[in-house]
């Protein structure tokens, strides 16, 4: 374990109790936790301990919820892990997570930039309302080509590239109804449409970019301590402009999740460690390559996993 990546996951992760053992057994969890009810207010605390699950699932709860319950977790072990981590990595959301880890910002302008994020999204969609499907079965070059065949009818694009066979598409409406039948006959095994709120990750989401373009310079955002896999290039970010620019462009373009892990394994790292709720990450990335390994980190049993 001398070679680690650390993965932060996103939006969807989430569910009712996470970081509650946690918050009740490490001082910083619960600092983490409390400063962000304070800020976030709506009972925030109460809905991500207790529910219900319809309002922890909204954006404005979700994000700082999930990003809170990251951070904390990496602040209890980050004595024992700091020295051999070699990539952070986040995805959409996650990203956030990831920067704060290898020095962007503190938990403050973190936690500020992720609920300012989230309202510019959902803003975005209210202008340009829009979808999300999961497309399970088929490459990017059948993905394309369905986006290319429902243009007539609506925008529509690739959004999340996860793992072999797992492409997210996102985009109106119209075009995400008339792309089921046609990905279905192109061999998709599944064609799964998303709770979401809006069309991430797509061109739909351009006012919430452009807005956080002309605010970001208002944050304190430094260089980097440990190199970070913008989603949008799939490759390193350091320098503080580099991750000015990933912030503003990760909410229009695809999250590169397959290329991000491919590159982190062919810069010599097999091990990596999932921060958060879930394990969807950790699921992917056995897609990517079945022979890396992976351990995921979201309640206080987990940490023997590490031997901590």
């Amino acid at each position: 374990m001398n070679n680690l990546a650390l993965v932060f996951p996103g939006q969807g992760a989430q569910y009712v109790g996470m970081a509650k053992d946690f918050y009740e057994s490490f001082d910083i969890a619960k600092d983490i936790i409390d400063k962000t009810d304070a800020i976030v207010g709506k009972n925030f605390k109460s809905i991500l301990f207790s529910g219900p699950d319809e309002e922890l699932k909204k954006t404005d709860i979700t994000q700082p919820a999930i990003f809170s319950m990251s951070i904390a977790i990496y602040e209890i072990i980050k004595e024992k892990i700091r020295d051999k981590i070699k990539f952070c990595a986040g995805h959409s959301l996650g990203e956030y997570s990831a920067l704060y880890v290898a020095g962007a910002f503190d938990m403050m302008t973190g936690l500020n930039l992720v609920i300012r994020r989230g309202l510019l999204m959902q803003v975005a969609s209210e202008k340009n309302p829009g979808g999300m499907a999961a497309v399970l079965g088929l490459d990017m070059e059948k993905i394309n080509l369905i986006c290319e065949k429902v243009k007539d009818i609506g925008y529509l694009t690739a959004a999340n590239i996860n793992c072999p066979g797992q492409i997210v598409v996102s985009g109106s409406k119209n075009a995400i109804d008339a792309a089921e039948n046609i990905a279905k006959e192109n061999g998709a095994k599944r064609y799964i449409k998303l709770s979401v709120a809006g069309a991430f990750h797509s061109n739909l989401m351009q006012y919430a970019s452009d807005e956080l373009q002309k605010e970001i310079n208002t944050y304190d955002i430094n260089d980097l301590k440990i190199p970070v896999i913008a989603n949008y290039t799939a490759r390193e970010i350091i320098k503080k402009e580099e991750v000015k620019e990933s912030i503003i462009k990760q909410i229009i373009n695809p999250v590169r999740w397959q290329e991000s892990i491919e590159y982190i394994k062919a810069k010599g790292v097999d091990t990596f460690i999932e921060i958060g709720p879930g394990n969807v990450l950790s699921g992917l990335i056995k897609k990517v390559d079945k022979n890396l390994k992976i351990y995921n980190i979201e309640k206080i049993s987990d940490l023997e996993k590490l031997n901590f």
